[in-house]
Protein backbone atom coordinates (compact mmCIF):
# COMPACT_ATOMS: atom_id res chain seq x y z
CA UNK A 1 0.00 0.00 0.00
CA UNK A 2 1.52 3.40 -0.02
CA UNK A 3 4.95 3.92 -0.25
CA UNK A 4 4.71 4.19 3.45
CA UNK A 5 4.38 3.11 7.02
CA UNK A 6 1.23 0.95 7.09
CA UNK A 7 0.79 0.32 10.77
CA UNK A 8 -2.75 -1.45 10.79
CA UNK A 9 -2.36 -2.36 14.38
CA UNK A 10 -5.93 -2.69 15.52
CA UNK A 11 -7.21 -1.20 12.63
CA UNK A 12 -6.28 2.50 13.67
CA UNK A 13 -6.39 5.32 11.47
CA UNK A 14 -4.34 7.84 13.12
CA UNK A 15 -0.88 5.66 12.35
CA UNK A 16 -1.41 5.25 8.51
CA UNK A 17 -1.63 8.46 7.47
CA UNK A 18 1.83 9.12 7.57
CA UNK A 19 2.32 8.09 3.76
CA UNK A 20 5.51 8.81 2.79
CA UNK A 21 7.75 8.05 5.24
CA UNK A 22 9.66 4.77 6.14
CA UNK A 23 8.55 3.93 10.29
CA UNK A 24 11.62 1.97 10.63
CA UNK A 25 13.96 4.90 8.81
CA UNK A 26 14.90 6.46 12.00
CA UNK A 27 16.34 8.41 14.19
CA UNK A 28 12.68 9.95 14.25
CA UNK A 29 10.56 9.23 15.27
CA UNK A 30 11.07 7.45 17.79
CA UNK A 31 8.66 4.01 18.77
CA UNK A 32 7.17 4.28 22.52
CA UNK A 33 8.99 2.09 25.35
CA UNK A 34 6.45 0.81 28.14
CA UNK A 35 4.95 3.57 30.62
CA UNK A 36 7.81 5.40 32.30
CA UNK A 37 8.38 3.99 36.19
CA UNK A 38 8.53 6.08 38.80
CA UNK A 39 12.41 6.11 38.42
CA UNK A 40 15.07 3.64 37.23
CA UNK A 41 16.06 -0.43 38.21
CA UNK A 42 19.48 -0.28 39.61
CA UNK A 43 20.44 -3.69 40.48
CA UNK A 44 23.92 -5.03 41.72
CA UNK A 45 24.49 -7.51 39.15
CA UNK A 46 22.00 -8.38 35.79
CA UNK A 47 19.81 -11.02 36.67
CA UNK A 48 20.76 -15.19 36.15
CA UNK A 49 18.88 -15.72 33.47
CA UNK A 50 19.74 -13.73 30.68
CA UNK A 51 18.43 -15.43 27.59
CA UNK A 52 21.57 -13.46 25.48
CA UNK A 53 24.78 -12.55 27.57
CA UNK A 54 27.35 -10.44 25.98
CA UNK A 55 30.12 -8.15 27.78
CA UNK A 56 30.75 -5.95 25.33
CA UNK A 57 31.77 -2.47 25.75
CA UNK A 58 31.27 1.24 24.20
CA UNK A 59 33.39 4.14 24.22
CA UNK A 60 36.61 3.14 25.18
CA UNK A 61 35.15 0.65 28.17
CA UNK A 62 32.97 2.98 29.54
CA UNK A 63 29.70 1.24 29.18
CA UNK A 64 29.36 -2.53 29.51
CA UNK A 65 26.72 -4.20 27.88
CA UNK A 66 25.87 -7.16 29.93
CA UNK A 67 22.67 -8.46 27.96
CA UNK A 68 19.09 -9.40 27.40
CA UNK A 69 16.38 -11.21 28.58
CA UNK A 70 13.87 -12.04 25.56
CA UNK A 71 10.36 -13.53 26.44
CA UNK A 72 8.98 -15.54 24.69
CA UNK A 73 12.06 -17.07 22.84
CA UNK A 74 10.14 -17.58 20.22
CA UNK A 75 7.15 -15.68 19.13
CA UNK A 76 4.64 -15.66 15.82
CA UNK A 77 5.00 -12.67 13.89
CA UNK A 78 2.97 -9.42 15.35
CA UNK A 79 3.73 -10.91 18.58
CA UNK A 80 4.49 -8.91 21.61
CA UNK A 81 8.00 -9.47 22.37
CA UNK A 82 9.35 -8.37 25.96
CA UNK A 83 12.88 -7.40 25.65
CA UNK A 84 14.69 -6.24 29.17
CA UNK A 85 18.29 -5.34 29.01
CA UNK A 86 20.91 -4.75 31.47
CA UNK A 87 24.15 -2.52 31.07
CA UNK A 88 26.93 -1.44 33.38
CA UNK A 89 28.16 2.19 33.81
CA UNK A 90 31.88 1.53 34.48
CA UNK A 91 33.15 5.08 34.83
CA UNK A 92 31.11 7.92 34.05
CA UNK A 93 30.28 8.95 30.78
CA UNK A 94 29.27 12.46 29.01
CA UNK A 95 24.90 13.53 29.21
CA UNK A 96 23.38 13.92 26.17
CA UNK A 97 22.78 10.35 24.52
CA UNK A 98 19.80 8.35 23.52
CA UNK A 99 19.06 5.00 23.40
CA UNK A 100 18.59 2.88 20.08
CA UNK A 101 17.07 -0.49 19.45
CA UNK A 102 16.72 -1.75 16.06
CA UNK A 103 15.89 -5.31 15.04
CA UNK A 104 17.35 -5.84 11.03
CA UNK A 105 16.87 -9.27 8.87
CA UNK A 106 19.61 -11.84 9.80
CA UNK A 107 20.74 -12.00 6.42
CA UNK A 108 20.48 -8.49 4.61
CA UNK A 109 20.83 -6.30 7.67
CA UNK A 110 17.73 -4.58 6.49
CA UNK A 111 15.80 -3.04 9.67
CA UNK A 112 12.54 -4.32 10.21
CA UNK A 113 11.71 -2.53 13.53
CA UNK A 114 12.60 0.88 14.82
CA UNK A 115 12.17 0.56 18.63
CA UNK A 116 14.39 3.69 20.01
CA UNK A 117 13.10 5.18 23.16
CA UNK A 118 14.11 6.55 25.83
CA UNK A 119 16.17 4.35 28.02
CA UNK A 120 13.67 2.92 31.52
CA UNK A 121 10.78 4.89 29.82
CA UNK A 122 13.23 8.27 29.88
CA UNK A 123 13.60 8.10 33.82
CA UNK A 124 17.56 6.86 33.58
CA UNK A 125 19.63 8.67 30.12
CA UNK A 126 23.15 7.40 29.51
CA UNK A 127 25.06 9.73 31.83
CA UNK A 128 23.05 9.44 34.78
CA UNK A 129 23.77 5.90 35.54
CA UNK A 130 25.78 5.40 38.97
CA UNK A 131 29.00 4.17 38.28
CA UNK A 132 29.67 -0.18 39.18
CA UNK A 133 26.09 -0.59 39.46
CA UNK A 134 23.34 -2.18 36.62
CA UNK A 135 20.49 -0.28 35.14
CA UNK A 136 17.81 -1.88 33.38
CA UNK A 137 15.67 -1.17 30.61
CA UNK A 138 12.41 -3.08 29.70
CA UNK A 139 10.34 -2.39 26.47
CA UNK A 140 8.68 -4.68 24.20
CA UNK A 141 8.50 -4.74 20.27
CA UNK A 142 6.15 -6.73 17.66
CA UNK A 143 7.67 -9.78 16.67
CA UNK A 144 8.40 -9.19 12.43
CA UNK A 145 7.66 -11.10 9.82
CA UNK A 146 10.87 -12.68 9.81
CA UNK A 147 13.14 -13.69 12.82
CA UNK A 148 15.77 -10.95 12.83
CA UNK A 149 18.71 -10.26 15.10
CA UNK A 150 18.45 -6.99 18.25
CA UNK A 151 21.27 -4.56 17.50
CA UNK A 152 21.56 -1.52 20.47
CA UNK A 153 23.77 1.54 20.98
CA UNK A 154 23.26 5.13 21.85
CA UNK A 155 22.86 8.09 19.10
CA UNK A 156 23.97 12.16 19.23
CA UNK A 157 23.20 13.94 16.55
CA UNK A 158 24.65 12.46 13.59
CA UNK A 159 26.73 10.33 15.55
CA UNK A 160 26.73 6.71 17.36
CA UNK A 161 28.47 6.21 20.62
CA UNK A 162 31.36 3.87 19.70
CA UNK A 163 31.34 0.10 19.72
CA UNK A 164 34.59 -1.18 20.87
CA UNK A 165 34.60 -4.74 20.39
CA UNK A 166 34.77 -5.58 16.79
CA UNK A 167 33.74 -9.26 17.43
CA UNK A 168 30.29 -7.44 18.83
CA UNK A 169 29.86 -4.82 16.38
CA UNK A 170 27.19 -4.98 13.69
CA UNK A 171 28.21 -1.65 11.98
CA UNK A 172 27.88 1.67 12.06
CA UNK A 173 28.64 1.32 15.87
CA UNK A 174 25.52 -0.91 16.36
CA UNK A 175 26.19 -3.80 19.17
CA UNK A 176 24.77 -7.16 18.60
CA UNK A 177 21.97 -8.12 20.33
CA UNK A 178 20.06 -11.01 20.95
CA UNK A 179 18.13 -13.38 18.14
CA UNK A 180 14.65 -12.84 17.89
CA UNK A 181 12.75 -16.16 17.07
CA UNK A 182 9.57 -16.51 14.68
CA UNK A 183 7.62 -19.16 14.09
CA UNK A 184 5.75 -18.36 10.49
CA UNK A 185 3.33 -19.96 8.90
CA UNK A 186 3.58 -21.41 5.20
CA UNK A 187 3.05 -18.88 2.65
CA UNK A 188 0.23 -19.34 0.17
CA UNK A 189 0.48 -20.07 -3.48
CA UNK A 190 -1.50 -18.81 -6.50
CA UNK A 191 -2.10 -20.90 -9.49
CA UNK A 192 -1.05 -18.58 -12.04
CA UNK A 193 -3.54 -19.87 -15.27
CA UNK A 194 -2.69 -18.78 -18.98
CA UNK A 195 -5.68 -16.94 -20.43
CA UNK A 196 -6.58 -18.57 -23.55
CA UNK A 197 -8.27 -15.16 -24.76
CA UNK A 198 -7.51 -11.72 -23.33
CA UNK A 199 -10.12 -9.86 -21.29
CA UNK A 200 -11.75 -6.96 -22.05
CA UNK A 201 -10.47 -3.79 -19.86
CA UNK A 202 -13.98 -2.51 -18.93
CA UNK A 203 -14.39 -3.53 -15.03
CA UNK A 204 -17.17 -5.49 -15.95
CA UNK A 205 -15.70 -8.94 -14.85
CA UNK A 206 -17.57 -10.73 -17.19
CA UNK A 207 -14.24 -12.13 -19.79
CA UNK A 208 -14.19 -16.15 -19.54
CA UNK A 209 -10.84 -15.83 -18.52
CA UNK A 210 -12.42 -14.72 -15.22
CA UNK A 211 -14.18 -17.94 -14.94
CA UNK A 212 -11.37 -20.20 -15.05
CA UNK A 213 -9.09 -17.87 -13.04
CA UNK A 214 -8.94 -19.05 -8.90
CA UNK A 215 -10.73 -17.01 -6.94
CA UNK A 216 -9.45 -15.69 -3.64
CA UNK A 217 -11.28 -13.66 -0.61
CA UNK A 218 -8.57 -11.34 0.73
CA UNK A 219 -8.39 -11.88 4.63
CA UNK A 220 -7.35 -9.29 7.31
CA UNK A 221 -3.69 -8.31 6.52
CA UNK A 222 -2.81 -8.28 10.25
CA UNK A 223 -4.23 -10.82 11.75
CA UNK A 224 -5.62 -13.34 8.78
CA UNK A 225 -8.81 -12.78 10.53
CA UNK A 226 -12.51 -12.58 7.90
CA UNK A 227 -12.57 -8.67 7.23
CA UNK A 228 -15.99 -6.85 7.60
CA UNK A 229 -16.15 -6.65 4.04
CA UNK A 230 -15.35 -8.91 1.37
CA UNK A 231 -12.96 -8.72 -1.62
CA UNK A 232 -12.37 -11.21 -3.96
CA UNK A 233 -9.51 -11.13 -6.14
CA UNK A 234 -8.24 -13.20 -9.47
CA UNK A 235 -5.51 -12.64 -11.82
CA UNK A 236 -4.30 -14.57 -15.12
CA UNK A 237 -1.41 -14.37 -17.49
CA UNK A 238 -0.70 -14.06 -21.58
CA UNK A 239 3.02 -13.95 -23.01
CA UNK A 240 2.79 -9.68 -23.18
CA UNK A 241 0.12 -9.10 -19.83
CA UNK A 242 -0.24 -10.06 -16.12
CA UNK A 243 -4.09 -9.66 -15.57
CA UNK A 244 -5.73 -8.79 -11.83
CA UNK A 245 -9.53 -8.50 -10.82
CA UNK A 246 -10.67 -6.97 -8.08
CA UNK A 247 -14.52 -7.72 -6.90
CA UNK A 248 -15.04 -4.92 -3.73
CA UNK A 249 -17.94 -4.83 -1.27
CA UNK A 250 -18.60 -1.33 -0.22
CA UNK A 251 -21.22 0.38 1.20
CA UNK A 252 -19.28 4.10 0.67
CA UNK A 253 -17.81 4.13 -2.48
CA UNK A 254 -15.29 7.30 -2.47
CA UNK A 255 -11.98 8.92 -2.71
CA UNK A 256 -10.66 12.79 -3.34
CA UNK A 257 -7.47 12.48 -5.12
CA UNK A 258 -7.69 12.76 -9.10
CA UNK A 259 -4.12 12.91 -10.30
CA UNK A 260 -1.83 10.00 -11.17
CA UNK A 261 0.77 9.21 -8.31
CA UNK A 262 -1.22 11.11 -5.38
CA UNK A 263 -1.41 9.42 -2.46
CA UNK A 264 -4.44 7.55 -3.03
CA UNK A 265 -3.21 5.08 -0.35
CA UNK A 266 -4.37 7.17 2.45
CA UNK A 267 -8.05 6.80 1.21
CA UNK A 268 -9.60 3.58 -0.31
CA UNK A 269 -7.84 1.51 -3.09
CA UNK A 270 -6.58 -1.74 -4.04
CA UNK A 271 -2.94 -2.79 -4.60
CA UNK A 272 -0.83 -5.13 -6.17
CA UNK A 273 2.68 -5.90 -5.37
CA UNK A 274 4.96 -7.99 -7.45
CA UNK A 275 8.86 -9.26 -6.54
CA UNK A 276 9.32 -10.76 -10.56
CA UNK A 277 13.23 -12.34 -9.64
CA UNK A 278 11.37 -13.26 -5.67
CA UNK A 279 15.15 -11.76 -4.45
CA UNK A 280 12.89 -10.00 -1.71
CA UNK A 281 14.64 -6.89 -2.39
CA UNK A 282 13.34 -5.11 -5.93
CA UNK A 283 9.90 -4.92 -6.37
CA UNK A 284 6.88 -2.64 -8.39
CA UNK A 285 3.52 -1.48 -6.46
CA UNK A 286 0.42 -0.87 -8.32
CA UNK A 287 -2.47 0.90 -7.08
CA UNK A 288 -6.07 1.92 -8.20
CA UNK A 289 -8.43 4.01 -6.81
CA UNK A 290 -12.19 3.52 -7.38
CA UNK A 291 -11.90 6.89 -9.75
CA UNK A 292 -9.88 4.87 -12.29
CA UNK A 293 -6.68 7.01 -10.46
CA UNK A 294 -3.24 5.14 -10.73
CA UNK A 295 -0.47 4.83 -8.20
CA UNK A 296 3.08 3.00 -9.19
CA UNK A 297 6.34 2.76 -8.11
CA UNK A 298 9.41 1.01 -8.13
CA UNK A 299 11.74 0.34 -5.48
CA UNK A 300 15.24 -0.82 -5.48
CA UNK A 301 15.03 -2.47 -1.55
CA UNK A 302 12.58 -2.77 0.26
CA UNK A 303 11.03 1.20 1.10
CA UNK A 304 14.13 2.63 -0.13
CA UNK A 305 14.93 4.67 -3.45
CA UNK A 306 11.19 5.15 -4.43
CA UNK A 307 11.25 5.95 -8.01
CA UNK A 308 7.86 7.44 -9.09
CA UNK A 309 8.91 8.07 -12.30
CA UNK A 310 8.38 4.44 -13.13
CA UNK A 311 5.28 4.12 -15.23
CA UNK A 312 3.89 0.62 -15.66
CA UNK A 313 2.03 1.25 -18.13
CA UNK A 314 -0.95 -0.26 -16.63
CA UNK A 315 -4.21 -0.24 -18.27
CA UNK A 316 -7.27 -0.48 -15.65
CA UNK A 317 -11.07 0.02 -15.87
CA UNK A 318 -13.35 0.40 -12.45
CA UNK A 319 -17.21 0.20 -12.37
CA UNK A 320 -19.04 1.56 -9.31
CA UNK A 321 -22.28 -0.16 -8.38
CA UNK A 322 -23.74 2.63 -6.61
CA UNK A 323 -23.26 6.62 -6.22
CA UNK A 324 -19.66 7.34 -5.89
CA UNK A 325 -18.57 9.80 -3.21
CA UNK A 326 -22.16 10.05 -2.01
CA UNK A 327 -22.20 9.58 2.09
CA UNK A 328 -25.80 9.13 2.29
CA UNK A 329 -26.92 6.05 0.56
CA UNK A 330 -25.89 2.91 0.76
CA UNK A 331 -23.53 1.25 -2.21
CA UNK A 332 -22.57 -2.01 -3.41
CA UNK A 333 -19.02 -1.84 -4.50
CA UNK A 334 -16.65 -1.56 -7.03
CA UNK A 335 -14.64 -3.48 -9.72
CA UNK A 336 -11.41 -3.33 -11.22
CA UNK A 337 -9.82 -4.94 -14.01
CA UNK A 338 -5.82 -4.57 -14.38
CA UNK A 339 -3.38 -5.04 -18.06
CA UNK A 340 0.10 -4.99 -16.37
CA UNK A 341 2.95 -4.96 -19.28
CA UNK A 342 5.14 -7.74 -18.20
CA UNK A 343 8.33 -6.09 -19.93
CA UNK A 344 7.89 -2.90 -17.97
CA UNK A 345 8.15 -4.87 -14.48
CA UNK A 346 11.19 -4.90 -12.41
CA UNK A 347 13.73 -7.87 -12.51
CA UNK A 348 11.35 -10.51 -14.60
CA UNK A 349 13.14 -13.38 -15.04
CA UNK A 350 11.38 -14.45 -18.48
CA UNK A 351 9.69 -13.13 -21.21
CA UNK A 352 6.94 -14.71 -21.67
CA UNK A 353 7.26 -16.38 -18.50
CA UNK A 354 8.01 -20.20 -18.05
CA UNK A 355 5.90 -22.70 -17.14
CA UNK A 356 6.50 -23.40 -13.25
CA UNK A 357 8.25 -19.77 -12.57
CA UNK A 358 7.63 -18.58 -8.96
CA UNK A 359 7.29 -14.72 -8.65
CA UNK A 360 6.56 -13.23 -5.06
CA UNK A 361 3.41 -11.23 -5.05
CA UNK A 362 0.91 -10.37 -2.78
CA UNK A 363 -2.54 -8.58 -3.03
CA UNK A 364 -4.35 -5.69 -0.64
CA UNK A 365 -7.66 -3.94 -0.49
CA UNK A 366 -7.73 -0.98 1.71
CA UNK A 367 -10.69 0.15 3.11
CA UNK A 368 -11.79 2.82 5.35
CA UNK A 369 -14.82 1.90 7.13
CA UNK A 370 -17.38 4.84 8.13
CA UNK A 371 -14.81 7.13 6.52
CA UNK A 372 -12.24 6.65 9.53
CA UNK A 373 -11.91 3.03 11.29
CA UNK A 374 -8.84 1.54 8.33
CA UNK A 375 -8.93 -2.17 7.69
CA UNK A 376 -6.57 -3.83 5.59
CA UNK A 377 -6.59 -6.72 3.56
CA UNK A 378 -4.29 -8.76 1.74
CA UNK A 379 -3.61 -12.41 0.00
CA UNK A 380 -0.87 -13.35 2.13
CA UNK A 381 -1.39 -12.27 5.85
CA UNK A 382 1.72 -10.33 6.89
CA UNK A 383 1.06 -9.95 10.71
CA UNK A 384 2.51 -6.40 11.12
CA UNK A 385 1.07 -3.17 10.16
CA UNK A 386 3.21 -3.05 7.17
CA UNK A 387 2.06 -3.80 3.45
CA UNK A 388 5.59 -4.12 2.47
CA UNK A 389 6.97 -7.08 4.62
CA UNK A 390 8.43 -8.62 1.98
CA UNK A 391 8.84 -11.89 3.72
CA UNK A 392 5.60 -12.32 4.09
CA UNK A 393 4.82 -12.20 0.07
CA UNK A 394 3.04 -15.30 -0.80
CA UNK A 395 4.16 -16.91 -4.36
CA UNK A 396 2.79 -16.40 -7.55
CA UNK A 397 3.04 -20.04 -9.91
CA UNK A 398 2.58 -19.88 -13.13
CA UNK A 399 0.52 -22.71 -14.56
Amino acid sequence: MRPTSRFLTLLTLTLLATACRDEQAGPKPRAKALPPPTQARVLDAAPTDLTYRSGATFAGGAVRYLGTRVSPPVAVPGQPVKLEHYFEAVRSVPRGWEFFVHVVDAASGQMMVNADHGFAGGAAPLGTWPVGKVVEDVHTVAMPPAPGRVVLGFWQGDERLAVDDPNAHAGDNRMLGPQLGGGLSPLPEYPLRRAARAPVIDGELDDAVWKTASPVVLRGSFDGRQPSLRTEARLAYDDQHLYAAFDVEDPDVWGTFRQRDEPIYEQEVVEIFLDANADGRTYNELQVSPHNVHFDAYFPARRQGMDLSWDSGMQTAVKVRGTLDTPGDRDEGWRVEMRIPLARLAKVPNLPPRKGERWRFNVYRLEHVGRQQVEGQSFSPLFVGDFHALPRFGWLVFE
